[in-house]
């Protein structure tokens, strides 16, 4: 999703101390801007290392794409025609983190239903109002696809259940964080913002504070409010204003309920802040979903059920819900 966060900087000089200077690279990746913001002395070792994020979120993007050629859609071909597919220790890794996940949500977070995302238009670049047939929906819903329906032998995946499409869209962005994290952290960079297009994470700080990532309003152009994000830390939204549609009067997001197969008009963002882990940034993009298909009457449940403390979710009628602990670290902040 993209531009779903406003950064900004907080640079405080402190006495004597002197902050390396600051090196920003953007590009364009996973259908969304991508921005590393690096501060180290050697213009030349921020640009190679910031290089280096852009190429792996470029493999990445090439090997998990949900509609155009490549192997999540290889796997996707031959789940369909019944046959096992010959993936690699990463891809089974991560299919396998993302089926721990879907478990613990009830199955809220589903990334097998990639039919019902297709039907409803939204596994492309550009999207238009649909209003698929009942029945098809009820097709796909009916086939109740999980991950749990993989079979491994190996490398080797395999499927009980022809209905499963995967779709990583909602998860394969916040993989994408932690890889980055790696090849920062082992280029030895004191201090750095990887943003994906509203899922951001934090290596060090800046200066004399931590970085200070704005939340967007979902409906208006300013920021709700600004958080802090320190040493290994990220930041994950999930919103229902960039990829939607209006149709009869309802706003249609790209975010789908699998036990309805309708997109849900009940929550306008989700926002949660995830800390600690080598995989802290996979928990700031697969743990919003569920809360954002639970809504104003079920997140705070389900996000103890994540084990999730930080979150902040505003619904439609742009009313407020924040958890106690991110309550704490905004107050803290001030």
């Amino acid at each position: 999703m993209a531009r779903l966060l406003l950064i900004a900087f907080v640079i405080l000089l402190g006495g004597c101390t002197r902050e390396p200077p600051r090196h920003k690279i953007s590009g364009h990746v996973f259908g969304t801007t991508v921005e590393v913001t690096i501060y180290d002395d050697s213009r030349a070792r921020a640009d190679a290392l910031a290089g280096a994020v852009l190429a792996e979120f470029d493999r990445l993007h090439r090997k998990y794409h949900a509609w155009q050629p490549s192997m999540l859609t290889a796997l996707n071909d031959s789940i369909a025609r019944g046959e096992p597919f010959q993936a690699d220790a990463e891809m089974v890794g991560l299919l396998q983190s993302a089926a721990r996940l879907s478990a613990q949500s009830d199955y809220l977070f589903n990334p097998t239903i990639g039919h019902l995302i297709r039907l409803w238009g939204f596994q492309g670049s550009t999207f238009g109002p649909q209003a698929p047939p009942a029945a098809q929906i009820r097709r796909w819903v009916d086939a109740h696809p999980t991950l749990d329906d993989l079979r491994y032998a190996g490398t080797t995946i395999s499927s009980v259940n022809p209905a499963v499409m995967i779709d990583l869209g909602g998860y394969a962005k916040g993989y994408a964080l932690d890889r980055a994290a790696a090849i920062l952290r082992a280029g030895g960079v004191r201090a750095a913002l990887v943003n994906i297009g509203g899922n951001v994470l934090a290596i060090g700080q800046p200066g004399a504070r931590p970085w200070q990532v704005g939340i967007r309003d979902p409906r208006g152009a300013g920021t709700l409010v600004m958080v802090p994000l320190r040493d290994n830390e990220a930041m994950g939204t999930s919103g229902d204003y960039e990829r939607y549609f209006m149709k009869d009067g309802k706003r249609r997001p790209h975010i789908i309920d699998p036990r309805t197969g309708y997109p849900i008009d009940l929550v306008a963002s989700v926002t949660i802040v995830t800390s600690g882990g080598q995989d802290v940034g996979l928990r700031s993009d697969g743990n919003s979903k569920p809360l954002f298909i639970t809504g104003a009457a079920g997140w705070q449940a389900m996000a103890r059920r994540l084990g999730l403390r930080e979150v902040l979710l505003v619904d439609t009628e742009r009313r407020v819900h924040v958890s106690p602990a991110l309550q704490a670290r905004l107050a803290h902040a001030r």
